[in-house]
């Protein structure tokens, strides 16, 4: 049974950073993409960044410049290190395999809050 477990969000002001954490378990991590997605309030899930398993990444133009996607094929967990944070990325983050998500897969995720 596969688990994603996010951790790692909090309230942090605008200009500052963040780094989620997603662990996971009963995939075979090494040779997915995994991507991390958002979703505020009122708005639709989006992907926001995806590293492959060759380490190539792709940012949402929101993001880019401001976030990283590392991963740690070791410790089955993949990072998003957030900076320059800014209230619209505040949400709900969630990590999955990418670019297209397992409904299966969704786990709480973390929320991210930003402040002004």
């Amino acid at each position: 049974q596969v688990q994603l477990v996010e951790s790692g969000g909090g309230l942090v002001q605008a200009g500052g950073s963040l780094r989620l954490s997603c662990a996971a378990s009963g995939i075979i991590f090494r040779f997915v993409t995994m991507g991390w997605y958002r979703q505020a309030p009122g708005k639709q899930r989006e992907l926001v960044a995806t590293i492959t398993i060759g380490a190539t990444t792709t940012y949402a133009d929101s993001v880019k410049g401001r976030f990283t996607i590392p991963r740690d094929n070791a410790k089955n967990t993949v990072y998003l290190q957030m900076n320059s944070l800014k209230p619209e990325d505040a949400a709900v983050y969630y990590c999955n395999t990418a670019p297209k998500p397992s409904s299966t897969y969704w786990g709480q995720g973390t929320q991210v809050t930003v402040s002004s």
